[in-house]
């Protein structure tokens, strides 16, 4: 599919209409860094390409989906260990490496 500009407008609208729309628009917009792309030979597609991945990187789309819904206090503790540990076991695993 060849991106052109109307489709790359309409799909940063979307992105940011989803992003407004989770929670009823209790998502703090300022939270979430810029990102930027820039656009070389108007090559849309590879731009797009790019700036998914970026945020995909950034963790955006993670965050959007753990605010999709509630989450209770004790999911949340569990998910926030679950995460520290394996930070933990990667760290562990690099510093063993070297």
């Amino acid at each position: 599919m060849k991106f052109t500009p109307a489709i790359a407008v309409k799909t940063a609208a979307k992105l940011i209409s989803t992003i407004k729309n989770k929670r009823k628009g209790e998502i703090n917009l300022r939270e979430f860094r810029s990102l930027e792309v820039k656009v070389v030979n108007n090559d849309l597609e590879k731009a797009m390409k790019i700036l998914k991945k970026k945020i995909q990187n950034d963790g955006l789309f993670r965050r959007l989906k753990l605010k999709k819904s509630y989450e209770k206090p004790s999911e949340y503790r569990r998910r926030k260990r679950r995460e520290s540990e394996r930070r933990y076991k990667i760290a562990r695993l690099k510093s063993s490496r070297d």
